[in-house]
């Protein structure tokens, strides 16, 4: 058995301060704060604390709770010395954990309802709050009524506490727990920086990594509005270089294949820097006419190339029988150029990618590296001057056709970005 020594802010979590006989609370916390560890533990005091308990541990789809939650639970009921078919059972195929004082802890998805509407509950536990709907909730709040009480009960409360990392944009939590805060409504943030825990090394690897937007929400645990504003964050004239091209160094070509406009970035790139130097951007075309674009511009390119860009290059398109990919290489083969191919299998959300390229174009240390030609790459730069989210969320705001038809240029938003960050994200992915 092993005795706990709680950080400052996950002692806060667990403790109630109010008198109320509900208490509702969030642990908001940056990476490696130690969220479901405490969540986890919380869940099993209640059920040590309070025999013949119930409680509900859930998220928005199971996979999430038998790969991470209940895991957590069984890691902490080992190193408190319960041991299996003597303290407890855990019964798989029911998803329920059972204590020999009578309790039970149930693990289930939250995003349908309907599995969980019937129970009575004296508490439940949310893993990544943010990521289920205001309306399972508020279903949730109203599945503690379980009236079953012990003799020792003394101090019982119902309890509905949650876990998340913080989100860029202002959803339910923000509302319950900030803006309509109630006095039994608890908002415990938790920056990565104050758990001791960590390796020295740790947080500043993520100051390096990460730019100052996303450290500051996702290190920091605070609201954001990473969402608010251009995609782009923190461009600068210091992003902006003049480049010769060099037969003798690698090029990354990287992809996008929308047909009007398709669009390519070529780039340089070394352990830590990437520099845009050219784009091929062509209107109503197809992936052979780009790939005849670049071979007409670099003819005599002596060092190899690598294609990057999107995944489903790799999926037959309408435009030919053979996939964008296969035509690229029949292409480069037949001119005899050196190269190679790396892709990822399937595409990335584009907030990872967006996170990837931000990060680049200057981390919370305030470092660059990402530069990119103004000479050649104009489109590349319209996209990071121009593309932004829809107000209020963390969804690009991608003109409509009606728009394009009455300024041309919104047809060269989103795609030259989309080749870049495919370049960025699978070098230096956010993790």
């Amino acid at each position: 058995m092993v005795n706990y020594k709680l950080l400052k802010k996950q002692k806060e979590f667990i403790e109630i301060p109010h008198e109320f006989p509900l208490d509702v609370a969030i642990y908001q916390g940056g990476f490696g704060s130690g969220k479901t560890w405490c969540g986890s533990l919380l869940g099993i005091l209640m059920a040590k604390k309070y025999p013949g308990s119930r409680g509900l541990v859930g998220a928005k789809e199971y996979e999430l709770v038998r790969k991470t939650t209940l895991i957590t639970y069984l890691e902490h009921l080992e190193q408190l010395g319960y041991v299996e078919d003597k303290d407890y059972s855990y019964n798989k195929i029911d998803k329920i954990i059972k204590f020999k004082n009578g309790s039970e802890i149930l693990f289930s998805q939250l995003d349908d309802e309907e599995k969980f509407k019937s129970l009575n509950l004296h508490w439940a536990e949310i893993e990544e709050a943010s990521q289920i709907a205001d309306s399972s909730f508020k279903q949730l709040l109203g599945r503690l009524r379980n009236t079953y009480r012990g003799d020792n009960w003394i101090d019982f409360r119902y309890r509905l506490f949650g876990h998340t990392n913080p989100q860029p944009n202002k959803d339910w939590i923000w509302k319950r727990f900030v803006q309509d805060k109630k006095p039994n409504y608890r908002l415990v943030i938790a920056p990565t920086t104050d758990n001791t825990f960590l390796p020295k090394h740790f947080v500043e690897s993520l100051k390096e990594n990460y730019d100052e937007d996303y450290y500051r929400i996702n290190v920091l645990g605070e609201f954001g509005d990473y969402s608010s504003g251009l995609v782009v964050k923190g461009f600068s004239d210091e992003n902006l270089k003049h480049f010769k091209y060099n037969p003798d160094l690698p090029i990354h070509i990287t992809c996008d294949f929308n047909v009007d406009p398709m669009c390519w970035c070529l780039a340089y790139k070394d352990d830590e820097n990437v520099y845009f130097f050219d784009e091929i951007v062509i209107e109503n075309t197809t992936t052979q006419q780009c790939i005849d674009e670049f071979i007409r511009r670099y003819p005599k390119h002596k060092s190899e190339i690598i294609i990057n860009g999107d995944a489903s290059g790799d999926n037959r398109t309408t435009q030919s029988e053979y996939t964008n990919y296969a035509i690229i290489r029949n292409a480069l083969k037949s001119y005899g150029y050196n190269f190679k191919f790396r892709l990822r299998p399937y595409n990335p959300p584009i907030l990872s990618r967006i996170q990837a390229f931000n990060a680049k174009v200057k981390n919370s240390l305030g470092e660059r590296h990402l530069f990119i030609d103004e000479r050649r790459c104009k489109q590349l730069l319209y996209n990071i001057y121009n593309l932004s989210f829809k107000e209020g969320t963390s969804i690009v705001d991608v003109p409509t056709f009606t728009q394009i038809k009455t300024n041309k240029d919104f047809k060269y938003l989103e795609h030259p970005f989309d080749a870049a960050s495919y370049l960025t994200e699978f070098y230096w992915k956010i993790k």
